[in-house]
C-alpha cells in the first residue's frame, strides 16, 4: 500500500516503464477503461513462464505443486496489499469486477422481506444484481445523486437506510464513480452496517489510484479488476469477502473445482468453505503470478504518491476545460461532476457544444480525437442512472421510449426517442503514465473544435 522510496519521477517512469507510448504518438488518457502496464511487469511475468515448470493446481504432483504456491501467494498478496485481515477476510479470484458482483447478485440470500439498496451512480454490473434480487422477492431502492457535482443525497440515503426489513439487506455503491469521478464517503460502511446492512463497495474505479485500507473500513463484499490496477494481466479481478459475510451466501450451482465431493447416483454435492467452493473450474494459474507482480509494482510506485501526483494533474486539466471558450463566450465544455479536485478522482467527464450552445456527438468528438492518435472514451460508460442525470434526461421521457419499444431497443431508436438530447459524453481519465504533456496535447485538440 504506499510503501517503497521516498519520491517518485513519475517523468521518469513514463521515460522508461511507458516509453511505447511517446514512440508511436500515442495519448492515452483512458485509464477507467484500462490501465497501462509497466514494461517491467511483463519482463518479470516472462521470466517466470520461461524458467518455470507449472501444472493444473487441482492436483498434487510437483507441477501441480508449483502452480498452487503462485496461486497462494498471490491471494496473500491481496490481502496484504489491502491490509486485510486473513482471519477476517477471503480472496476469491474471478475472471473481472463484474463477475465478482455478479458472484455475491447470485447467491445473496434476498428474498421477502428483505431489500437492496444502491445508488443512481453504480456501474451496470451493480445495477443487474437488481435482477437477482427482485426475482427472490426482495425490494429494490435506488438512492438518487444530485447534479451539478453527481454526490450521493445523504438525507435520502440516511432516510433508506433507516427503512424496515425482516430479511437480509444488502446495500451496493462505488467508492468512485467511473462516470463523473466523484468520491463517496467510504463512511457509508460504517454507517450502513449500524442500520443492519451488508454492504457492497464497488472498488473497480477507486482502487486504481486510492488507498484502500480494509484494516479501517470493512466492507462485507469488495469487487475490483487488476488489469485497472496495472494494466497486466487482463482477465483476473477478485472478490474480496468478510469470512463471516461468505458464509451467508447460497451459491445456486456447482462447479469443476467448487467441490468437495459430488454424485450422480446419490444426487448430492457438497461446496468448499471458503474461496474454493466460489473459484468455479480451473483458475487462470499461469497469469495468477502476474497479479502479485503488478501489487508489487503498484505497492513500490505507491498508491498515495500516484494518488497526490493525479490530483495537481486533474487540477489543471479542469482548469483548462473551464477556460476553453468559443469567440462569442460561449463555453466549449460542460463537465459533469465536481469541476474541483476535492472529493474526486482523475476521471473527467464532459461534452463539447459548438458556438450557438448545441452538443457536438460525441462519437465525432473521438472519431477526431482517433485521428490525433489520442485515446478517449465516449458513451455513457455502462453507467446509465448517472448519465440520465448529467445529461438531463427524465423519467417521463425514458418511460415513453420504453413503452414505445417493446421488443429489442437499439441506440439509434434510443436517440430518436429523446430527440435532441445527447446520448453519452466524452471521458478523459489519467493514470500512472500521464503527463502535464498528455494534458496540453489533450487542451490542443479541443482548442481545434473552437469557432
Amino acid at each position: 500500500m504506499g510503501t517503497g522510496p521516498i519520491e517518485i519521477d513519475f517523468d521518469g517512469l513514463r521515460a522508461t516503464e511507458y516509453a511505447r507510448l511517446d514512440a508511436a504518438g500515442h495519448v492515452y488518457l483512458d485509464y477507467t477503461g484500462g490501465c497501462l502496464y509497466a514494461a517491467r511487469q511483463v519482463r518479470e511475468h516472462q521470466a517466470l513462464l520461461v524458467n518455470g515448470v507449472f501444472g493444473n493446481p487441482h492436483s498434487s504432483n510437483p507441477t501441480s505443486r508449483a502452480a498452487t504456491e503462485g496461486v497462494e501467494r498471490t491471494r496473500e498478496a491481496v490481502l496484504r496489499f489491502f491490509n486485510a485481515d486473513p482471519a477476517e477476510y477471503a480472496v476469491i479470484f474471478t475472471a473481472n469486477a463484474s463477475g465478482a458482483l455478479k458472484l455475491v447478485g447470485e447467491s445473496y440470500p434476498f428474498g421477502p422481506g428483505g431489500a437492496f439498496l444502491l445508488t443512481f451512480d453504480n456501474h451496470n454490473s451493480v445495477n443487474g444484481i437488481r435482477e437477482f434480487a427482485r426475482a427472490k422477492g426482495a425490494t429494490v431502492t435506488y438512492t438518487p445523486v444530485r447534479p451539478p457535482d453527481l454526490r450521493i443525497d445523504a438525507e435520502a440515503l440516511r432516510a433508506n437506510l433507516g427503512t424496515p426489513a425482516t430479511g437480509p439487506r444488502l446495500f451496493a455503491y462505488p467508492g468512485q464513480s467511473n462516470f463523473s469521478g466523484v468520491q463517496h464517503d467510504l463512511g457509508w460502511i460504517a454507517e450502513a452496517h449500524a442500520a443492519g446492512w451488508d454492504v457492497l463497495l464497488d472498488a473497480a474505479a477507486f482502487a486504481p489510484t486510492n488507498v484502500l485500507d480494509l484494516g479501517l473500513i470493512q466492507p462485507d463484499f469488495v469487487a475490483l479488476s487488476f488489469y485497472k490496477m496495472f494494466g497486466y494481466p487482463t482477465g483476473i479481478g477478485a472478490l474480496l469477502a468478510r469470512r463471516t459475510a461468505l458464509a451467508r451466501l447460497q451459491r445456486p450451482w456447482f462447479a469443476g473445482g467448487t467441490i468437495t465431493v459430488a454424485s450422480v447416483q446419490g444426487d448430492k454435492y457438497y461446496l468448499h468453505e471458503g474461496a474454493e467452493g466460489f473459484e468455479d473450474g480451473t483458475l487462470d494459474y499461469l497469469n495468477l503470478p502476474a497479479v502479485e507482480i503488478g501489487l508489487r509494482y503498484l505497492a513500490e510506485v505507491g498508491v498515495a504518491r500516484l494518488h497526490t501526483r493525479l490530483e495537481g494533474l486533474t487540477g489543471a486539466l479542469l482548469a483548462q476545460l473551464l477556460a476553453l471558450h468559443h469567440a462569442n463566450g460561449s463555453p466549449l465544455v460542460k463537465v459533469y461532476g465536481p469541476t474541483a479536485t476535492s472529493g474526486r478522482g482523475a476521471t473527467v467527464t464532459f461534452n463539447v457544444f459548438d458556438a450557438s450552445g448545441h452538443f457536438v456527438d460525441h462519437r465525432e468528438v473521438e472519431a477526431r480525437a482517433n485521428a490525433a492518435m489520442i485515446s478517449l472514451r465516449t458513451g455513457c460508460f455502462c453507467n446509465p442512472g448517472d448519465g440520465e442525470l448529467a445529461l438531463g434526461i427524465s423519467a417521463e421521457e425514458l418511460s415513453s421510449c420504453f413503452v414505445a419499444s417493446r421488443a429489442r431497443l437499439t441506440l439509434d431508436d434510443f436517440r430518436r426517442c429523446i430527440d435532441d438530447k445527447s446520448t453519452g459524453a466524452v471521458r478523459v481519465s489519467l493514470g500512472i503514465a500521464s503527463t502535464a504533456a498528455d494534458v496540453d496535447r489533450l487542451i490542443a485538440f479541443l482548442r481545434t473544435l473552437l469557432a
